[in-house]
């Protein structure tokens, strides 16, 4: 019996990993430190403290670097996922960083300023578990 047919019997499929794997997908690591970022940023910002004196997050923005800086980095990562969909690698995992992040917008859209913490966190809590699973992929068809 030849080595395809013994690797194909397996649980697996045969296939070569490193080449299974589309560069981009090692960007997902940045992006959860990313996620992570701006979960402290919402806290800052939109925390129990703000709301407890009544502030308003729009007059307590972040300084203009930090802006620009969290701006770019959300076109990135919006980039990153259409680009990733289209590479078809962990197609699941992406569909559902969309799925969540286009959900979450219209929730914050529509709820008050004391919900917006909450929607910003379970969204976020939600993506760094897509992107987890994501980087274990990788890892999965690296090893």
């Amino acid at each position: 019996m030849d080595a395809t047919r013994r690797l194909a019997r397996g649980r697996f499929p045969p296939t070569l990993p490193a080449m299974s794997v589309p560069l981009m997908a090692f960007l997902a690591p940045l992006f959860f430190v990313f996620e992570g970022w701006q979960l402290v940023i919402g806290e800052r910002y939109l925390g129990v403290k703000q709301i407890a004196r009544h502030g308003d997050p729009r007059e307590l923005g972040p300084s203009e670097p930090v802006a620009a800086f969290w701006t770019v980095a959300i076109l990135a990562y919006a980039c990153w996922t259409l680009a990733m969909l289209a590479t078809g690698f962990a197609r699941a995992q992406i569909l559902c960083l969309i799925a969540v992040t286009l959900i979450g917008f219209s929730l914050r859209r529509n709820c008050s300023l004391k919900w917006v913490l909450v929607v910003l966190t379970i969204e976020g809590a939600i993506r760094i578990g897509m992107l987890v699973s994501l980087m274990g992929t990788v890892w999965r068809r690296l090893s």
